[in-house]
């Protein structure tokens, strides 16, 4: 049994998280500390240039490097960037077409998810 993840909550859990009460909130936490999409830099001018990006780059990348040809979702930016005035946001060069699985794991890689350690960038 392991304390309950939410900050001050006393409450015991098996194999650690969330309790009942705080399950959910940690997103929710995570989210209202990053902000919005928009205020990180991914408007309008974002989901234009993301779209003709993916037009012309339809296919992940690291699952091309597997052998697979899958359907690429999003752009990633292959440098993690800190925003849109971030000069690497702009620069096609860190971009790669990429499929939600591949850019789950390389972000929880980057980010620490799943119990991992936060890498230094």
């Amino acid at each position: 049994m392991r304390p309950c993840r939410h900050h001050r909550c006393g409450s015991l859990v098996e194999g650690g998280g969330y309790c009942d009460k705080h399950k959910g909130s940690g997103n929710r936490d995570y989210d209202r500390r990053r902000g919005s999409s928009t205020a990180r830099g991914y408007g309008s001018r974002w989901q234009r240039v993301r779209k003709l990006f993916l037009l012309a780059n339809p296919l992940c990348r690291p699952c091309q490097e597997q052998g697979r040809d899958t359907e690429a979702e999003a752009v990633d930016h292959i440098v993690p960037v800190t925003g849109a005035d971030d000069p690497a946001f702009w620069d096609e060069g860190n971009w790669q077409p990429i499929c939600q699985p591949c850019h789950s794991r390389k972000t929880a890689n980057e980010d620490g998810g799943f119990g991992r350690a936060k890498r230094a960038v």
